[in-house]
């Protein structure tokens, strides 16, 4: 005879403070945790292709931790339509959509070798010429990118 499982013990603890990324593109929360460039002793849960009302989604909770600008402006560029879920005290005391910047400086990498920002320690300045269909432009050798690369901190 086969036990019954509690479904209660298989939900993911709540967190008490921190952020809760939530509808993160699928596949994609490994990418939103590479980019915020955690500390390793940070307390986090990863839940990738959980489902939900409008499809699959990943979630990304991490403890102790409220993103600043920047790091929302990350998130943006990986999933545009994730929400952040600032939690205080078990609650939420702020939910928000993540919205892609009309301009970006000093976060992403030009995907062009010859621009200056790839030669001299030049900070990247991007103007987002479509925020659907993310079409990021140099704003220094005015090509287009054709990947995100996020810069390291």
């Amino acid at each position: 005879m086969v036990a019954e499982i509690d479904k209660k013990q298989l939900k993911v603890k709540p967190i008490e403070n921190g952020t809760v990324i939530d509808h993160i593109e699928c596949s994609k929360a490994l990418n939103v945790y590479q980019i915020l460039n955690m500390p390793k002793d940070t307390t986090l849960t990863l839940a990738m292709n959980v489902n939900s009302k409008n499809g699959a989604k990943d979630i990304l909770k991490i403890e102790g931790k409220e993103l600043c600008e920047s790091e929302v402006s990350k998130i943006a560029l990986i999933s545009p339509n994730a929400t952040i879920n600032i939690i205080k005290d078990s609650k939420v005391l702020k939910k928000f959509k993540v919205q892609v910047p009309d301009e970006i400086e000093g976060i992403l990498i030009c995907t062009n070798p010859n621009c200056i920002t790839n030669k001299e320690k030049v900070n990247g300045k991007f103007t987002i010429e479509d925020k659907e269909k993310l079409k990021i432009r140099c704003n220094y050798c005015e090509k287009f990118i054709n990947e995100i690369k996020i810069k390291k901190e």
